[in-house]
């Protein structure tokens, strides 16, 4: 789930999902492997959290793409003054 705050951040909270990812599918692997071993409901659970960290990893990864796009259409400089302006609206309306 901190990955998707890390999409405000660039879009680099896909390094967090694509590693939530990657546990919850080993654990699905194991359980798959052993299934006597793992509770039903545990199972379920994991699969939920493969399919969150799938989208939120979708997320990130659209967002990034979206942000180096920016960067290389409009430049650094642009992209800066316009955070910087936001910025400053937001902080106005505090």
């Amino acid at each position: 789930m901190i990955g998707l705050l890390c999409c405000c951040i660039g879009g680099f909270g896909f390094i967090l999902a694509g590693i939530a990812f990657f546990i919850a599918n080993s654990k699905l692997n194991a359980a798959k492997a052993n299934p006597e071993k793992y509770d039903p409901a545990s199972v379920k659970a994991m699969n939920t959290a493969k399919i969150v960290a799938l989208v939120i990893l979708i997320i990130n990864v659209l967002y990034l793409i979206s942000t180096i796009y920016q960067i290389a259409t409009v430049g650094w400089d642009q992209v800066m003054m316009q955070f910087q302006e936001t910025m400053e609206q937001y902080e106005s309306q505090q």
